[in-house]
């Protein structure tokens, strides 16, 4: 089937295209340049020239970065697309069509970045040496539609309709404290000695500390002496045998300087994790590639409901 196409209405220049689609990758100017091996100067004008060809601008100024525009996010949608479609056709005409390559970057809490990720990614490197992985190891969550990240690994499911979420599996987190911090409040505590006990959260008041009232405790500020918005820097101190707090039994349960602080009283929590990307990954095979080895990966590390 023979599809029309008004030729003459086509009149972009791709140059401007990819100088566009790098400066949104890379959040800067000068970053794209390097990438692309040009000027910034050069790269500018080219930005500057598909702004004023579209009629909008496509970013604004945000520190030394760039930040895009409402406008810009819809038009990188395309602009990707014929990226993948220029890259397809690269690897076609070299004979390596059939080969995965490229970047994916991926964005998780610290704990999972160090205590789970690691291994998943070994794997996924062996069956795909084409890929590569870029890890954040960040606490805050990074905006899948400005793809700060192409895929996220978060404990919440996201409601944008734009955003594809795959429930990945129910992880169970318990109280923690070192050995020597146990033998302070008897082993096992009792929840009037706990609710006595010091804990560490990432903010005071925080979540923690509803979470655990939730559960039965009388805690308050008090409570938390200190805190700290790095999960890595929580779990030293909790080495250490400054206060308790709550992780993941995959990685609470493999530290043999702590352990679980057991009292019947107090329920288990449970904590859903979720897989997001953006809905491009119908289109993009490197990113729908690291999606299904991911969802492969929990599986067998974690035990599904």
């Amino acid at each position: 089937m023979h599809i029309c196409m008004d030729w003459k209405s086509i009149t972009f220049d791709w140059n401007r295209a990819r100088a566009f689609l790098v400066t949104a990758e890379e959040g800067s100017l000068a970053a794209a340049a390097r990438s692309m091996g040009m000027t910034q100067p050069t790269l500018g004008r080219q930005v500057a020239a598909l702004e004023s060809e579209i009629g909008f601008d496509l970013f604004t100024r945000r520190g030394r970065g760039l930040e895009l525009t409402p406008n810009g996010i819809k038009l990188l949608e395309h602009v990707r697309l014929m990226g993948d479609a220029a890259n397809q056709f690269s690897l076609s005409a070299s004979g390596k069509s059939d080969q995965i390559e490229g970047d994916v970057s991926i964005t998780a809490s610290e704990l999972l970045s160090t205590f789970m990720l690691p291994s998943m990614i070994k794997a996924l490197r062996q069956l795909e040496p084409g890929i590569e992985i870029e890890i954040h190891s960040t606490n805050e969550q990074r905006d899948i539609n400005r793809r700060e990240a192409d895929i996220a690994i978060r404990s919440v499911r996201p409601t944008q309709p734009e955003l594809i979420a795959k429930r990945l599996c129910s992880v169970q987190g318990h109280l923690y404290a070192a050995k020597s911090y146990l033998k302070q409040l008897g082993d096992p505590p009792t929840i009037d000695e706990l609710n006595k006990a010091l804990f560490i959260d990432t903010e005071n008041p925080g979540r923690l500390m509803e979470l655990l009232n939730s559960q039965g405790l009388t805690l308050n500020k008090q409570n938390f002496p200190v805190i700290s918005n790095s999960h890595m820097v929580q779990w030293e101190l909790v080495k250490q045998g400054v206060a308790i707090t709550v992780t993941l039994e995959e990685i609470g349960d493999n530290e043999p300087l702590v352990e679980r602080v057991v009292i019947s009283d107090l329920p288990l929590i449970n904590i859903d994790l979720w897989l997001v990307t953006h809905n491009e990954l119908r289109t993009n095979r490197r990113i729908r590639r690291v999606f299904d080895f991911l969802v492969s990966a929990f599986a067998g590390q974690v035990t599904q409901e």
